[in-house]
């Protein structure tokens, strides 16, 4: 069987980090996937998902991650059933990370907590070869030794 999921979107909260009584990482965040298509009104509508990672994962995304940050997850998806406050019985889907990357290169976005943007610079101008005569190159003496190749 197969349970893998693939997740590109920006984070709808600053990531939470907890430790379970045994001292183990566990962070929960949500984040925000557009999806590919618009609806009837030409709206691209957003999906909502709830993320879990573990360990050195958690660390990971807890250091590096803000509020409005683009992250790519890859994880299974997991159910499991709980009970609310009001006794009702829920059940809760949530993708658990196995493989957490940045969305977005530093510079992307000026705004986002990395550190200053990096300063552009222009491109060289390319040299040309376009113009030129035959006469404008040396022939090069041959050495008599092998190559060894």
């Amino acid at each position: 069987m197969l349970n893998r999921a693939i997740l590109m979107g920006r984070l709808a909260a600053d990531p939470e980090l907890k430790q379970t009584p045994n001292g183990i990482s566990v962070c929960s965040f949500r984040i925000a996937v557009n999806r590919n298509y618009a609806g009837k009104d030409r709206e691209r509508q957003t999906d909502w998902i709830d993320i879990v990672a573990w360990r050195q994962t958690a660390e990971f995304v807890s250091r590096n991650f803000c509020k409005g940050k683009m992250i790519i997850v890859e994880g299974s998806i997991q159910t499991r059933n709980y009970e609310d406050k009001n006794g009702n019985k829920r059940t809760a889907v949530e993708v658990v990370a196995d493989n957490v990357m940045f969305g977005e290169s530093k510079s992307a976005n000026p705004n986002s907590g990395y550190g200053a943007p990096m300063p552009t610079q222009a491109p060289p101008e390319p040299t040309s070869y376009a113009s030129g005569a035959a006469d404008d190159f040396a022939e090069m003496a041959s050495d008599s030794a092998d190559l060894p190749f």
